[in-house]
Parts: C-alpha cells; structure tokens; sequence
C-alpha cells in the first residue's frame, strides 16, 4: 500500500506498523530502506526473508535527530566520531560503533559493532521521531530491494520488487540516489569501507584524520554493500573508456539478433551506432547529479529488456568515487 509522506496520518500509521513488527518502504535521501524495528530480532529476520539476504549481512540502524538513538545502540563513540556527527548528521553517512550488549544483535549481522545513520530526509526523520515516542529507538533499514540488485530511488521501484502489500511511505525520488559513506570507528582511526556522497577530504577536515582504507588494516567489522557483487541489474554491466566503448558499438554496426533493443549505452561522451537495437543514454557529466541518476538509468534499462549494458567508466577522481564503486560492483555480478 502506497501512503504520502506528506501527511501526518500515513506517518503515524507507519510508525505504529513498526511498533507492531511490521516492515516498511522508507523514503530517505540516499535510496529508499526496507525498515523494521532495529531492537525486535523477529522483525528483522523479516527483512532478512523479504530481501533473501543473509542474515550475518549487517544491517545499517536509523536512528532520530537529537534524539538517544546512538546511546541506546552504540556502548561508546570516540572524539573522532563524534565530531562527523556534528558535521555530518543528518546525512549520507554512516557509522560503525562499538554495539552494546544485547542491543541489535540481529540488525548487526551478530557482529559487536553496528552501524548508525542519521537520515536527512524528512519523512525518513518523521517516522523516526513517531517511532521514537512509541518506543522504538532505531529502524533497520537495508536498500528496499532483492539482495544485491539495483537499490530502490522511488516509491514505484519499491513497490516493484515487493508488490502492493508491502506499506510504502513516498517521499519522491531520492536526492542523493547512492548509499551512505560508510566509516568504521571502532580501531581508533577511521576507515573508509564504503564511498559515497561524503568524500574523503571531507571526512578528514572534519574529524581531524586520515581516512584509513579497509584494504590496509585488520579484521575490518562487516558492512552493508561492501560485497564485491552487488547493486546489479539483470542485464550483465560492461566499463569501457568512451574510446572503447565508440570502437565497439563501430564493429557492431547494424548485427544483433533482431530483439527489439539489445543493447544499453550510458555515457558522458555522446555515443553513435548504427543499429536500431542499441539506446544510448546520456550521463550527467556532474558527479552528484550522476549518482542521483544512476539507479533509476539501470532500472529503466532493466524494463527495456537490454541484455547488456555499456557504461563509459567514470572518471578516477575524489568526486566520482561512489559512483564508480557502485558500477564496479554491478559489472562483477
């Protein structure tokens, strides 16, 4: 069932849902979550159900603006997290503390750490401040998709994966469109596990230190989205340069097998091809606006039936990271 964010009675229907253990579509600015009570271990095993994910794969906690959310949750926070919730939260960032025992151990994948994000979007802090007076202090909240396809930016492409039954709050296309910057806090330096909208040099002027790679130490805790597969479509995902992907879609000329679009092109650089079974896409050339359209480009190829999708490689710069970590992830798959 589709409800508005807009309106306070939906709201209120959706945080009683997740009192009762009831899943839940939830708009936030990254993509939308499938969200369920972080502290009920038996509405969590539901998401786990509902996305075929397993259920040692940690899940990222919501928890209300200025609300106790990451006392409940989390048995410490260093100075240096601390100060990337000051300066990040409400925002795209998520991070891995220290869990307190006998809290979210289901949401945390069984780990002794959890991961905690402060969502900015408005209808996501809604439902967590109408949560939070019926007692519910955080919500699960993965991607609201099946484990490991493309992540959901719409309340349609919600529905799509779960069908009618499912409540939906929409709170319309996400203005972000990739997930958190994941960082880990609990070795005492951060380290990046997962990029996203939040940048590094941004993460070390505000905490004051290096950003540590996960390559480069220890026994890293597990983390939402980290898998070397994931966050793809049907069709299989190739990178090319701009010059190898004119090269290939040149030696293609007019031969495919006659269905009627076999090929998705997407990409910066204008594309050319003489075959009538290959669309061509444009990237937006800004970073931001990219990762906002990402998503929605693979799902709308997806329903075009293309076998396979060309994308031009982003560019290796600080500002297109998470957007090349995702297609790098779904050109594994």
């Amino acid at each position: 069932m589709l409800l508005s964010g807009q309106d306070p009675a939906a709201i209120q229907q959706a945080a009683q849902a997740l009192a009762h253990g009831a899943l839940l579509g939830l708009p936030t600015e990254t993509v939308y979550g499938l969200a369920a009570d972080a502290s009920s271990d038996a509405a969590v095993a539901k998401i786990f159900t509902a996305k075929g994910r397993p259920s040692d794969h940690p899940l990222i906690v919501h928890i209300a603006s200025g609300g106790d959310g990451v006392a409940h949750f989390a048995s410490q926070v260093p100075a240096f997290a601390q100060a990337l919730m000051d300066a990040f939260w409400p925002g795209p960032l998520t991070l891995i503390l220290p869990r307190r025992l006998g809290v979210g151990t289901a949401a945390a994948g069984g780990q002794d750490s959890i991961g905690l994000r402060c969502p900015a979007h408005p209808v996501a802090q809604a439902v967590l401040q109408a949560c939070a007076a019926l007692g519910v202090a955080g919500l699960a909240a993965p991607s609201a998709n099946q484990f490991g396809r493309v992540s959901p930016t719409t309340a349609a492409h919600v529905q799509s994966e779960f069908g009618p039954d499912l409540l939906v709050l929409d709170g319309g296309p996400c203005t972000m469109g990739i997930e958190s910057t994941i960082v880990d806090c609990t070795r005492g330096v951060p380290v990046l596990l997962r990029p996203g909208s939040i940048g590094r040099e941004q993460i070390e002027a505000a905490c004051g230190q290096p950003l540590r790679d996960k390559d480069a130490v220890a026994n890293a805790p597990r983390a939402s989205g980290t898998l070397e597969a994931h966050y793809a479509p049907t069709a299989k995902v190739r990178l090319m340069t701009a010059a190898a992907l004119q090269t290939a879609l040149d030696l293609l000329g007019t031969g495919l097998d006659g269905q009627s679009v076999a090929i998705a092109v997407y990409a910066r650089q204008p594309m050319r091809s003489r075959s009538a079974q290959v669309v061509c896409k444009p990237m937006p050339t800004d970073a931001a606006a990219a990762a906002q359209a990402l998503f929605a480009a693979l799902r709308d190829f997806d329903a075009l039936g293309v076998r396979l999708i060309w994308v031009e490689t982003p560019p290796d710069t600080p500002e297109w990271e998470g957007v090349r970590d995702r297609l790098q992830r779904a050109s594994v798959a």
